[in-house]
C-alpha cells in the first residue's frame, strides 16, 4: 500500500526535475520557467444521458510551448484531477525533447468511469468534450494535438477528429489534429503497439551496452531473461508479447487488477488476455498460480521488472523488497520519488518513463507528418525499391546459372530482398532508430559525468538541455 505521507504525482516529477537541474548551468530563473506549467483549463460541460443532464469536468494541461503543437494524451478515469494532468504533461515535454519529437507537452483527462456508459453515450461525451476543447484551440493541428491515453483508444479519436472536421470544415489539414486514429481515419500502421514495441526497442538498445548491462549484474541478451509485468493493458500487453516471441524471454508474473498469476515455465500474453476478456481478470487462469494481493508479486524475484499501468504502485512502503535488478517503466510514473531513492542506494537500475514509454508518441509524430503531407509512407519509394533489387537480383540469378561457379541464391534470398518497404516497416525502423538514438544520448551523459547515479536524472538532463536551447532560440 502507498505511503501517503510521500509527495503527490506532480511534486515526484517535480523532485526529479530539480535533482537534475543542480548539475545544470541554467541562467537565472530558466529553470523555474521549464519546470512550471504554462496554463490548465478547466471545461465542465452538460451532456443529456438517460432522460436527464450529466456535468462532467475535463481538463487540458498545456505545460511548455518552446515547440508547437503541443502533445499529449487525453485519459479518462475517474480519478483524473488538475495535478495529475500538469505532471503528466510536465512528462510530455521532458518525453518529447529527450526523442527529439518537435512538440511541447500537453495531457488532458476527462472524470469519468467509461466502464459506465454504452459506447453511443461515450460518444456524446466525446465530441461535447472535444467541442469543447476545439473551440479554445486546445484540439489544433498547429497547436495541440491529444492521443489515446489510459482510458481512451483509436476509437475515441475517430470522434474527436470527426468533431474537430465538422467545427472546421475548410482545414485540409483536420485529421492532424489528434493523433492514434483508426486507419481508416487517417491513423498510421503500427500506432496502437508503439509504446509496448518501443518498450522492447529500449530494453534492446540496453543490451547493446554491456557497461551498462553490467551495474545490473545480468548478462548476455534479454533470451531467457525473467520478467515481471504488472498491467496487462494495451503497452504492458504488446511489451510482454513482443518480449516472448521475438526476442526469448519468459514471462514469469502478470499482475492485474484481480491480482497475479505466475508460472515459472512462462506464461503467454495472448492466452491471458484472451481470458481477462472472458473472465473479467485473471483468476482461475490455467497452470498457473494465483495470487489474491497482486502487488506483492512486484517484489518477487526475477531480471526485469515492468510496471505497465499506474503510477506510484512502486515507493517507499515496498522498494526496499523489489528483488529485479532492472526495472522499466512502462507506465508514467509507476515509481516515486521516494521509492526511486531507495531503488538508487540499492543499485537498481532503472529506465525511465520519459524514455522507455517515449514510443507512442514518437509514432504518434509519424501520423503527424502523414496527416500533414496527405500521403501514407512508402507510397513513392515502395515499387522503385524493388524495381532497382529486382536488377540486381536477376543478375545474382544469371551469374548463378553458371555452373562453373558453383554458388546459388538461398531459397528466400529473393523474396526478402525484393520486398520493399512499407508503411508498417518504415514505421518500426523509425521508431528503433529514435529509441536507439535516444537511449546512446542518455548513456553518455549517464557515463560520461561521475557524479550522476542514475539513467533517470541522465535523461532529465538531457531532456531539459534541449528544452533550455529552445528557449534561448526565442530570446529567453
Amino acid at each position: 500500500m502507498r505511503d501517503t505521507t510521500e509527495p503527490g504525482f506532480r511534486e515526484n516529477v517535480d523532485i526529479m526535475f530539480r535533482r537534475a537541474v543542480g548539475y545544470l548551468d541554467l541562467p537565472p530563473g530558466l529553470a523555474d520557467k521549464i519546470q512550471i506549467c504554462n496554463s490548465t483549463y478547466t471545461v465542465r460541460f452538460g451532456v443529456r444521458l438517460r432522460g436527464k443532464i450529466e456535468t462532467f469536468v475535463g481538463y487540458r494541461a498545456v505545460h511548455s510551448e518552446h515547440m508547437e503543437p503541443v502533445k499529449g494524451g487525453i485519459r479518462y478515469a475517474p480519478e483524473v484531477h488538475q495535478n495529475e494532468v500538469e505532471a503528466l504533461a510536465a512528462l510530455m515535454t521532458y518525453k518529447c525533447a529527450l526523442v527529439e519529437t518537435p512538440f511541447g507537452g500537453s495531457k488532458g483527462g476527462l472524470c469519468i468511469d467509461p466502464r459506465k456508459y454504452e459506447e453511443h453515450e461515450l460518444e456524446q461525451i466525446t465530441r461535447r468534450f472535444a467541442y469543447e476543447l476545439a473551440k479554445r484551440d486546445l484540439i489544433h493541428p498547429a497547436q495541440n494535438v491529444p492521443a489515446p491515453d489510459m482510458g481512451t483508444s483509436e476509437r475515441e479519436m475517430a470522434w474527436i477528429a470527426d468533431q474537430y472536421a465538422r467545427m472546421n470544415t475548410t482545414d485540409i489539414n483536420a485529421r492532424a489534429c489528434v493523433t492514434g486514429k483508426p486507419l481508416n481515419s487517417g491513423g498510421i500502421m503500427g500506432r496502437v503497439e508503439a509504446t509496448g514495441r518501443g518498450v522492447q526497442y529500449a530494453l534492446r538498445e540496453f543490451f547493446r551496452h554491456p557497461g551498462d548491462v553490467k551495474k545490473t549484474g545480468l548478462s548476455g541478451d534479454l533470451s531467457g531473461k525473467r520478467v515481471i509485468v504488472q498491467g496487462l493493458g494495451n503497452v504492458g500487453y504488446h511489451a510482454a508479447k513482443f518480449l516472448r516471441e521475438e526476442d526469448d524471454a519468459i514471462i514469469t508474473a502478470i499482475i492485474e487488477r484481480d491480482g497475479a498469476i505466475l508460472n515459472a515455465r512462462g506464461l503467454d500474453p495472448d492466452a491471458v488476455r484472451d481470458w481477462i476478456g472472458q473472465n473479467g481478470g485473471v483468476k482461475g487462469f490455467p497452470d498457473a498460480e494465483f495470487v489474491a494481493e497482486g502487488a506483492t508479486v512486484l517484489e518477487q524475484e526475477c531480471d526485469i521488472l515492468i510496471p505497465a499501468a499506474l503510477e506510484g504502485v512502486i515507493n517507499r512502503s515496498n522498494a526496499d523488497r523489489i528483488r529485479a535488478p532492472l526495472i522499466i517503466e512502462a507506465a508514467n510514473g509507476p515509481i516515486t520519488a521516494g521509492g526511486d531513492e531507495i531503488l538508487r542506494e540499492k543499485g537498481v537500475v532503472v529506465i525511465p518513463d520519459l524514455y522507455a514509454n517515449a514510443g507512442g508518441v514518437t509514432v504518434s509524430y509519424f501520423e503527424w507528418v502523414k496527416n500533414l503531407s496527405h500521403i501514407r509512407f512508402g507510397r513513392m519509394q515502395r515499387r522503385n525499391e524493388e524495381a532497382h533489387a529486382m536488377t540486381l537480383v536477376r543478375e545474382l540469378e544469371r551469374l548463378s546459372a553458371d555452373k562453373n561457379l558453383g554458388w546459388e541464391l538461398s531459397p528466400d534470398f529473393k523474396k526478402k530482398y525484393l520486398q520493399g518497404a512499407d508503411e508498417l516497416t518504415l514505421v518500426r525502423s523509425g521508431l528503433d532508430d529514435t529509441m536507439r538514438t535516444a537511449y546512446q544520448s542518455i548513456s553518455e551523459e549517464w557515463n560520461s559525468r561521475k557524479d550522476v547515479e542514475d539513467m533517470r536524472t541522465a535523461a532529465f538532463i538531457v531532456s531539459i538541455t534541449r528544452v533550455a536551447s529552445s528557449y534561448r532560440a526565442k530570446g529567453l
